[in-house]
Formats: structure tokens, C-alpha cells, sequence
């Protein structure tokens, strides 16, 4: 048997004419190798609804859209373009050729497509469509839960159509939509409803059936349920509609709830009975009621509690008649005060003189305040002595210079929070920059005389002023914040304060002070008091080490910086020059008298011996050193008389001074020992300090630094 099967493409196509079969295989041609100008023209003519519908199903399976628009268009079908044009804003083209298939009834094809693309909402509403409602379901529960209960009512909806309510009640409770449905949908069948409501046990369900009994007259159960269902307000409105007002009463009390407190209330005022009214309106926090009662029956003592718990405007009216009335006007004031209106508190304060009332509300304002208000509070604290409370109100109205004022005749003591509340920036419109810094620096000088200096630093410094802001701080004697600001100052007359400051501390134990005084005096380009410095470090060395190369070096920096200086007498800077000069010269001799002491001691003692006929050798190198230096040479040579005499010349000279200072105690014993003479002891008393680094390294490393940061 032979049997005639069409091609996919040519499915519906079998009877017709050979110029639509001839066209059809030339569209198919181009289709497949892509030339889709040449096969619309190849299609054009065709008036065949059949041949068009039959191409836009090989769109499908193409996925060629712009196609099936053309094929959509040429068949009419207006419903299934449209459905086209709106499935365009799906991101998958899988999802927009699926609901061409639909539209097409190609719903297997539509399915697949779907499930390619994972768009499971869409298949799951392609299912409840279809009616393949298990489908729906299943695809839901696994890969749609957003939208499943939406699923579930909608198949609800469904079984309920189809007279299977028994299905559809579960469902509808999948979809939590039970609480209204079902009663809807078994309103004709009251005896299951009943049934099904007792079963569910459920307050909202409790209350449908106490609402439909009550509808019914059936006044007792209908309490019966909504007392199940919690439904207070019920309950008291039904109590009362059968004139059970004790019952409502203790119904509301019992449980405060605020809608059956305020029904309750309506009644009791209806009945002319305001306490119990006031009451319950009071419970239902309907204050503005309370309050109407309270003013049209006098209760006036509840009605000052009421007002206080209730809304600002209703502390605004409940004022407002205390006012009225004249009496109680404390009461007046201090609504008025809680309700925020301050002006009106403070006048009527004043104008009935109630001064603790003024008090509290002084306590009240701040800088966002009515500026005439807090000038007339502070001018009332000042009267009555509050002048703190005087000082933020004067502060907060931005009278400064009032306030700074106030502080000086009461000797007030200025705070850090107190002068910042009196500084003003600089981008404030409420000072000109000039009155500004003078500002500033009053309040400077204020504390200065206060003894805050740290606080008169900072507004000195805020004014512009830091030579005060450097005064300041060198009261306070906190060397770190003296040394800190002087290095971020970068003036000069800071770097020499600094370093005088640094001069009376005791900077011979403390490398860093002296290392901070050098480089402040070079910053500062005060070398001539650089060269005092060096002075007085050279002393130093000698007297408490007896460091003579160290005590040259110092005197070496000192002779260069003063020779640098510009002094404002060269008459007395070529004394000065002169002097240290003098003093290099004599140590240098005493430098070199002992270093030459190992090849000639001969010479060198006689060096030390012209040295001693110095007439300025008191002023330098310390006699003892000299004298010491004598006596212990000619006791190693065993000359125990002239040791003697130099020891004896020493005493004369040196009659104060401890010997075992300058000469070792046993040296001393030789000499006597030796000489046949008693021995003499003298308990040593010489403290001794760690040595000072090197001043000469100390100030190249210093010039350094300056070059690096000139001014």
C-alpha cells in the first residue's frame, strides 16, 4: 500500500494550487539559508489564511518572531498579535515564542519552550489555562512558591465552580483565604458552616457567626461567640443595647479595651452621667472628650490630669479656660509651658507673678527660643541670682558680650562648655570678624585671670592672637604643649619664648630639652642668646664633669653664633666676643697642659702653674681641677712638700670648697703619711649626673633641620 505524507512545513498545504506549493518551497529555501527578504518576497502574493497560519507554525520552530508578526498580521488574528506585542517584555525568547504556540494551539510546544527557559510562573499559569490544575499545583509547590497560594485559591475558585466544595474548603484554607470564603461559600448551607466554624475554632470565624447571629436577633449566642472571639466591643455595645450597663461597665474595666471604653462612654454621657463618661473616655484615650465634659460640668481637677496626658492643643484649650476663669492661673501657666507655647507661659507668669513657674520654664529654652523671651528670662534669673541659668539664656539669645559680662561682675567661673557656647564661627552672620576675635580674646583674658590657662590658649589661638595663645601656655608649665605649639606656630617670637621657657627647666639631665632649646634659638634667629646658651653649657660641663674638650666645643658654638648675631651694640658684642674668646684661650692652655703631660710633664706642670697666675681663671676652669692636677703629679713623684703646698694653697684659695672634691681621698693620705703628718677626713659630697651628649653634634644636627624647614 503507497501512502502520501506531507512535510512539516507543507502540513494543511496537500489540495492547494501549484503557484502557492512552488512558493512555499521557495520560502522554505530561504528560510533556511537565512535570506528572509527574498523569502517574504517569494510569499507575498499569497492570499491562502491556511499557508500563512502554516508558516507562522513554522515560526515556532524556528523562533523567528519578526516573521510571525508578518504571518499573525496577513491571518487577522488581532488577538494573538497583541498577545505577541506583550509578551515582548519577557527577557527569554523562549517564553515569547511559547505564547505565539499558545495562540496558536500549539500547547505542547508552548509547554517545552517554558521549561527550557525555567520560566515556571509562566507554565504554571499556562497550566491553570489548560485547566491542568494538578500540573499547576505541583509546579507551584516546586519551583513557583510565590505564587502558590495564589494557586491555591485560584483552584479553589475552580472546584467550588465545579460543585466539589469539600476539595475546594481545603484549598481555600491552603490559601488562607478560608476566614471569608467559606463562610461565603456555605451561606446556604448554615448547618455545615456551623459545624465547620466550631471545628476551626478561629476568632475571625468566631466573629463572622456572632455577627450573623446577632443580624438574626439571636442575642445571647451571638454574646456566647463574640465572647469566644474576644470581640469586647461587641460585647459591651450589645449589653448596652439591652440596657446591661453594669455588665458592659465591667466588661470595659476588666479588659481597657479603647474602643469598647469610648462606646461606653458615648452612653454614660448620653445618660447624663459625666463621671462615669470622663471615665471611659479617659480609658479609651479619647482625651479631647474627657476634657469637653470636664469644662461644661467644672470638674476642673480632672481636668488640669487629662489635659497634661492629652495633645498639645488640648493643653492649649484646657489653659485657656483655666485663663478665662481667672482662678488657678498656675494651672494656666504650666499648660501653656507643656504645650510648648512659651511666650504665652511666660507672660501670663509674669503678669500674676508666679516666679517658680518662671524657673521651670527658663529651664525649658534654648537657642532655638524667641531671642526676646530669653533676654526677658535671663533678665528675671539675674534678679533672683541664678546668674548661670542667666548666662546660657543670654548665651542662647547670642548675647555674647552680655554673657561674658555677667561671668566678670560674678566672678563666674568660665567652663570649657561655657566658652565654647560663647565662641562664634567664622562663618557666623551674627558678629563681624573684628568683633569676633575681640570677642575672643575677652573671653581669653577671662580665664587667663582664672587661672585656665590651657582654655585661654585655645581662644587666644582661635583669635589670631599666639603670642597671648604662647603666654598662655607657658603659665600652665606643660612643657609637651609648649613644645608642640611653638613648633607649629612658626614665628619667631614663639621659638625664643619656647626655648627660654625650656632655659629654666632642668635641661642638663634631659638631652631632648637641650636639643629643643638649641633649635628653637636657631628657628628664632636669636643667636646671640643661642651663644649665652653655649655658655652656659660649656659651665656646666665643667663644673659638674669636668669635661674641658666638651666645655671648648660649647664655647667654640657660642663664639660662632655670637659672631653671626646681628647685636644691636657692637660695642657690647665685641666685649662679649672678647670674653669667650678669653675663656677658649684658658681652657684650650688646660686642654693642652694635660694632654702633653705624658711626653713632658715637666712643661705641662709649668703650664699649669702660669695658668694658676690667670687673673680671669676664677670665671672659667674651676682652681681645684688645677690645683688637683698638681698634687696628684708630684705625688707620683714621691715630692710629698710641694704636694703638700699646692694642697695648702688650695685651702687658702679655695676655703669653702671640699677638697676630696678635687683631690682623691687617697692622695690626700699619701701626702700626709708621707710628710709624717695626721691624717684628715672629709666625708666626699659630690653628686654626680649622666653626661650631656655632645653640643656640638646636637647643634649641626639642629642647623640641619633649619635649612631642611627655613621660616
Amino acid at each position: 500500500m503507497v501512502a502520501k505524507r506531507p512535510l512539516r512545513d507543507f502540513v494543511g498545504l496537500e489540495d492547494c494550487d501549484k503557484p502557492t506549493r512552488d512558493a512555499m518551497v521557495n520560502f522554505s529555501f530561504f528560510v533556511t539559508v537565512g535570506d528572509m527578504d527574498e523569502a517574504f518576497k517569494s510569499i507575498k502574493l499569497i492570499k491562502s489564511e491556511t499557508v500563512w497560519k502554516n508558516m507562522a507554525r513554522m515560526c515556532v520552530k524556528n523562533q523567528r518572531l519578526d516573521v510571525a508578526k508578518v504571518c499573525l498580521g496577513n491571518m487577522g488574528h488581532a488577538r494573538g498579535a497583541r498577545a505577541l506585542r506583550e509578551a515582548e517584555q519577557e527577557p527569554e525568547l523562549e517564553a515569547r515564542v511559547a505564547m505565539l504556540a499558545i495562540q496558536l494551539g500549539m500547547l505542547e510546544d508552548a509547554e517545552q519552550l517554558y521549561k527550557k527557559c525555567k520560566r515556571y510562573d509562566l507554565l504554571n499559569k499556562f497550566y491553570q489555562a489548560s485547566n491542568q490544575w494538578q500540573k499547576a499545583v505541583e509546579v507551584a509547590e516546586l519551583y513557583d512558591r510565590v505564587h502558590l497560594r495564589t494557586t491555591y485559591y485560584n483552584y479553589a475558585k475552580h472546584l467550588e465552580a465545579s460543585a466539589d466544595c469539600g476539595l475546594a474548603l481545603s484549598y481555600y484554607e491552603k490559601s488562607d483565604t478560608h476566614r471569608f470564603e467559606v463562610p461565603r461559600m456555605l451561606s446556604e448551607d448554615l448547618q455545615s458552616l456551623e459545624l465547620y466554624i466550631n471545628r476551626m475554632k478561629d476568632k475571625t470565624l468566631w466573629r463572622w457567626w456572632a455577627q450573623y447571629l446577632e443580624s438574626q436577633a439571636e442575642m445571647d449566642t451571638a454574646l456566647r461567640y463574640y465572647e469566644l472571639a474576644q470581640d469586647y466591643f461587641s460585647l459591651v455595645r450589645i449589653h448596652c443595647f439591652q440596657g446591661n450597663i453594669h455588665k458592659a461597665a465591667e466588661i470595659a474595666n476588666e479588659t481597657g479595651d479603647w474602643a469598647a471604653s469610648y462606646h461606653l462612654a458615648r452612653q454614660y454621657e448620653s445618660q447624663e452621667e459625666v463621671k462615669q463618661a470622663v471615665h471611659f473616655y479617659t480609658r479609651a484615650q479619647a482625651f479631647n472628650n474627657a476634657i469637653r465634659l470636664c469644662k461644661e460640668n467644672c470638674l476642673d481637677d480632672q481636668l488640669m490630669n487629662l489635659a497634661l496626658l492629652s495633645s498639645p492643643e488640648d493643653m492649649i484649650e484646657a489653659a485657656r479656660y483655666y485663663e478665662e476663669k481667672g482662678e488657678q492661673m498656675d494651672r494656666a501657666v504650666m499648660l501653656y509651658h507643656k504645650a510648648g507655647h512659651f511666650s504665652k507661659a511666660l507672660e501670663l507668669a509674669f503678669a500674676t507673678q508666679q516666679f517658680a513657674a518662671l524657673q521651670l520654664i527658663a529651664e525649658d529654652l534654648d537657642e532655638k527660643s524667641d531671642p526676646a523671651l530669653l533676654a526677658r528670662c535671663s533678665d528675671f534669673c539675674i534678679k533672683h541670682k541664678q546668674f548661670e541659668k542667666a548666662v546660657e539664656l543670654l548665651l542662647a539669645a547670642k548675647k555674647y558680650h552680655e554673657a561674658l559680662q555677667l561671668c566678670l561682675e560674678q566672678n563666674m567661673t568660665i567652663t570649657e562648655e561655657m566658652a565654647e557656647k560663647m565662641t562664634v564661627s567664622k562663618d557666623s552672620k551674627d558678629l563681624t570678624e573684628e568683633s569676633r576675635r575681640e570677642l575672643l580674646e575677652q573671653i581669653a583674658n577671662c580665664c587667663m585671670r582664672q587661672g585656665n590657662y590651657h582654655l585661654a590658649t585655645k581662644k587666644y589661638t582661635q583669635a589670631g592672637n599666639k603670642l597671648k595663645a604662647m603666654r598662655s601656655l607657658l603659665k600652665s608649665g606643660d612643657t609637651e604643649k609648649i613644645v608642640f605649639f611653638a613648633g607649629v606656630s612658626r614665628q619667631k617670637e614663639i621659638y625664643i619664648m619656647a626655648a627660654n621657657y625650656l632655659q629654666s627647666l632642668d635641661w642638663r639631665k634631659d638631652p631632648e630639652i637641650m636639643k629643643n632649646i638649641i633649635s628653637f634659638y636657631t628657628k628664632g634667629r636669636a643667636l646671640d642668646l643661642l651663644a649665652g646658651f653655649y655658655d652656659a653649657c660649656a659651665q656646666v660641663e665643667i663644673d659638674e664633669y669636668q669635661n674641658y674638650d666638651k666645655a671648648h666645643g660649647a664655647l667654640t658654638e657660642a663664639y660662632k653664633c655670637l659672631s653671626k648675631a646681628k647685636a644691636k651694640s657692637p660695642l657690647d658684642q665685641e666685649t662679649k666676643l672678647a670674653q669667650l674668646q678669653s675663656k677658649m684661650t684658658l681652657v684650650k692652655r688646660f686642654i693642652q697642659a694635660r694632654r702633653t703631660y705624658s711626653e713632658d710633664p715637666k712643661e705641662s706642670i709649668r703650664q699649669c702653674e702660669l695658668l694658676l697666675e690667670e687673673p680671669d681663671l676664677d670665671s672659667t676652669i674651676r682652681v681645684g681641677d688645677i690645683y688637683g692636677f698638681l698634687v696628684e703629679h708630684h705625688v707620683q713623684v714621691e715630692e710629698y712638700q710641694m704636694a703638700y703646698k699646692y694642697l695648702e694653697e688650695m685651702r687658702k684659695r679655695l676655703p669653702s670648697a671640699n677638697m676630696s672634691y678635687y683631690v682623691d681621698q687617697r692622695t690626700m693620705d699619701t701626702v700626709h703619711q708621707g710628710l709624717g703628718l695626721p691624717l684628715s677626713r672629709i666625708i666626699p659630697e659630690r653628686i654626680r649626673h649622666n653626661s650631656m651628649e655632645d653640643h656640638k653634634e646636637v647643634y649641626e644636627e639642629v642647623v640641619e633641620e633649619v635649612e631642611n624647614d627655613p621660616l
